[in-house]
């Protein structure tokens, strides 16, 4: 007899999904989470990196975001590869979306870190309000790794409407 056991990371999305089941606190969540994913980005982005010789004219493609990113996408790779892959696409256009902020505070707009932590702001907002409406505590405060199962929890919805296996 042959069981069907789930993976490790349709647990994890189960698991997620308890805390997640008022259409209110999923429509919030999905605008809120990937501003999350932006806003925190943006604001490790911002800490200022050292100079570091040996990098030579590659000084300034290196940040203590790209750190984050690596130790999340590697995660996520952990759990998933066609899952990181993903994650990592959407990072790329965030990225993208930051450097555009940098060019404009390097025109006299207002800062990386100020538009991020007003976001940041916002979208936790966001989100403590879709648990008030949900009636739930958010997942992570059970435990922290849901921080991070939360972005590719949506994408798992878009893999699934695609037929993409992950």
């Amino acid at each position: 007899m042959k069981t069907n056991a789930k993976s490790h990371i349709d647990v994890l999305f189960d698991k997620y999904a308890e805390n997640h089941q008022h259409p209110s606190n999923e429509l919030i969540h999905w605008v809120c989470v990937p501003l999350i994913v932006f806003s925190l980005l943006g604001l490790v982005w911002s800490i200022p990196f050292p100079y570091l010789e040996f990098m030579g004219s590659y000084n300034g493609y290196v940040n203590w975001a790209s750190f984050l990113i690596a130790f999340s996408i590697y995660y996520y790779y952990k759990l998933s590869p066609v899952m990181s892959y993903f994650m990592l696409l959407a990072v790329f256009v965030m990225s993208m979306f930051i450097v555009q902020l940098e060019k404009v505070e390097a025109n006299g707009g207002p800062a990386v870190w100020l538009v991020c932590a007003v976001i940041f702001i916002l979208a936790w907002i966001g989100q403590f309000i879709g648990h008030k409406i949900e009636g739930k505590k958010p997942s992570f405060l059970e435990d922290v790794k849901f921080l991070l199962i939360g972005p590719i929890w949506l994408l798992h919805f878009i893999c699934k409407k695609f037929g993409v296996r992950y």
